[in-house]
C-alpha cells in the first residue's frame, strides 16, 4: 500500500514516533519529496515513501529551538528506528522501505543555501520530523525534473504545482547547474527551465 496524503504520511510517522516513546528512543530527521510537499498542503498525492535528507541532535521541550542543526544520515538507519518503520511497514502494508535515506547522497554536492534555517518541525510523539520548506522543494523538484523523463514526470508535476516565482527559478537553476556541470545536463534543465515558464505564464 502507498501513502495518500497528508493524513496516511502523519499516520505513519505517528506510529513510528509513538513505537520509539515506547522504547525510550528520540530521533530527529529532515524529510523531502511527495511526503514532505503533502504534509506543506502543496499536493494531495500518492506516494510511496518518506525520503529522509538529513538527522538532528533530538530537543527537550515541546519546540524546536531557533536552529537545528542538520547532519547527514547514519548509514544504515539507526537499529531502533529502522525496526520501528518495519513494524509500521508491516502493520500498514507499506514497503519495507518506505522510511529511507536515499537522498542523502545529496550530502556529496551539497545542500540549497541556508536550507536548515527553512525548515519546519513537526513532533510526532518521539520522532520529531522537519519538512524543507517550499523554497527548497523547487531547487530539489528542478533537479529532479531535468533528471527525469520530461514534462509529464510526477517531479516536473510537482515542480509546477510549487509554483515557482521567476526568482525562484533562476535561484534554483543556478543551484542546480553545480550538481552537473555537463554541457548534455545543462541543455536539459534550460528545456525544463523553460517549460515551467511557458507553463506557469512566467515572462
Amino acid at each position: 500500500m502507498d501513502l495518500t496524503g497528508a493524513g496516511e504520511v502523519s499516520e505513519a510517522l505517528t506510529l513510528v514516533g509513538e513505537l520509539l516513546a515506547a522504547e525510550g528512543h528520540e530521533y530527529a530527521v529532515t524529510i523531502l519529496g511527495g511526503a514532505a510537499l503533502n504534509l506543506l498542503g502543496i499536493v494531495e498525492r500518492t506516494t510511496t515513501d518518506v525520503d529522509i535528507l538529513a538527522f538532528a541532535t533530538p530537543w527537550s521541550g515541546d519546540h524546536a529551538p531557533a536552529h537545528v542543526h542538520l547532519h547527514a544520515p547514519p548509514e544504515p538507519i539507526p537499529e531502533p528506528l529502522a525496526h520501528a518503520a518495519h513494524t509500521v511497514a508491516r502493520d500498514l502494508d507499506l514497503d519495507p522501505d518506505w522510511l529511507n535515506t536515499g537522498p542523502a547522497l545529496q550530502w556529496r554536492v551539497g545542500l540549497p543555501p541556508d536550507l536548515e534555517m527553512r525548515v519546519r518541525w513537526r513532533r510526532y510523539a518521539s520522532l520529531w520530523v522537519g519538512v524543507v520548506d517550499r523554497y527548497d522543494l523547487v531547487f530539489f523538484k528542478l533537479f529532479a525534473a531535468a533528471d527525469s523523463t520530461g514534462p509529464k514526470s510526477v517531479h516536473y508535476q510537482d515542480l509546477l504545482a510549487l509554483n515557482p516565482s521567476i526568482a525562484e527559478l533562476q535561484a534554483a537553476a543556478s543551484w542546480v547547474r553545480q550538481q552537473d556541470a555537463s554541457a548534455a545536463f545543462s541543455n536539459v534543465l534550460d528545456r525544463v527551465v523553460a517549460h515551467v515558464r511557458t507553463d506557469l505564464g512566467l515572462t
